[in-house]
């Protein structure tokens, strides 16, 4: 698995687990403040998407994953 790949699973798992753990309606509820962590991920995509740059891919090269 290349870097750039490995950061979509991680930001899909976080959207995710962050939307089940703040929306009232999920069984796992525990507190709508989980939803800004949703939002941080989102603006971390946002932010990598028109840089071109990701501080966690940076992180996964460093430790070994190859970029493409």
């Amino acid at each position: 698995m290349t870097s750039w790949q490995l950061v979509r699973v991680f930001a899909g798992v976080f959207v995710l687990l962050s939307v089940a753990l703040g929306a009232p309606a999920s069984p796992v509820f525990v507190s709508q403040w989980w939803l800004a962590f949703t939002l941080f991920v989102g603006a971390n995509l946002l932010q990598s998407g028109l840089t071109q740059w990701c501080l966690l891919e940076t992180i996964f090269r460093k430790l070994g994953l190859k970029a493409e």
